[in-house]
């Protein structure tokens, strides 16, 4: 069985909408951060990105990481690459060239969108938004963001999937990169496209089956 370690509240929520997409049984292993405990060292302390126990399949100390049988993978989107590929159907590539494709979208995600959208979901969560720092941070981080909303603007000007007519881990894996920029709706509302693709991935029943689980755990 497949065992996915990390909170829905993380990166981790990315690989729970994928295992629900692709209706797998799997174990959740709900590790916290540990920049949420006040001492994540404690005896009593749940586990966490500290505690020996998750170090013990994660170094690193982040969340998610998965185990499917002896194989032992992090890092999110590559763990979704991963589950796609091995259950095969139309989340996954169907050729070489769309399976080349999902790929270059997942890092395009991660390299081109990620430190941006990350940037305005910290702001947030460290209740920031309304300072004169933080409102810097967000308007650094959506004019950073301009470019690579408009190239994917363009892209989905003729299709309604990033890849392959349908949806698939790509358009997965770049939604939960930009859910991170939300808050700011003024940047889908000068890409209508964007936006309204992104509406139809967060509408599909494993995405919402994902947040319903997602808005039981603690903020």
């Amino acid at each position: 069985m497949l065992t996915i370690y990390g909170v829905y509240r993380s990166r981790a929520a990315r690989v729970y909408w994928m295992a629900e997409e692709l209706g797998i049984e799997f174990e959740s292993v709900p590790v916290i951060q540990a920049k949420r405990l006040a001492n994540p060292l404690a005896p009593d302390a749940p586990i966490n990105t500290l505690s020996p126990e998750f170090l013990a399949v994660n170094p690193m100390g982040l969340i998610p990481s998965i185990k499917d049988g002896e194989l032992v993978m992090h890092e999110s989107l590559a763990i979704n690459l991963y589950l796609a590929r091995k259950r095969g159907g139309p989340l996954s590539g169907q050729t070489v060239e769309e399976d080349g494709l999902l790929t270059m979208w997942t890092i395009w995600a991660l390299a081109e969108v990620e430190p941006h959208t990350v940037k305005i979901v910290v702001t947030y969560d460290n209740e920031h938004e309304n300072t004169a720092a933080g409102k810097g941070t967000i308007d650094v981080a959506c004019r950073s963001m301009k470019r690579p909303l408009a190239v994917l603007e363009k892209h989905l000007t003729e299709r309604d999937w990033i890849v392959g007519g349908r949806f698939t881990v790509a358009d997965l894996n770049v939604a939960e990169v930009l859910r991170y920029s939300q808050t700011e709706q003024a940047l889908f509302n000068a890409h209508p496209k964007v936006d309204a693709w992104l509406k139809r991935c967060q509408s599909r029943p494993a995405y919402l089956a994902m947040q319903a689980t997602r808005s039981k755990e603690p903020v």
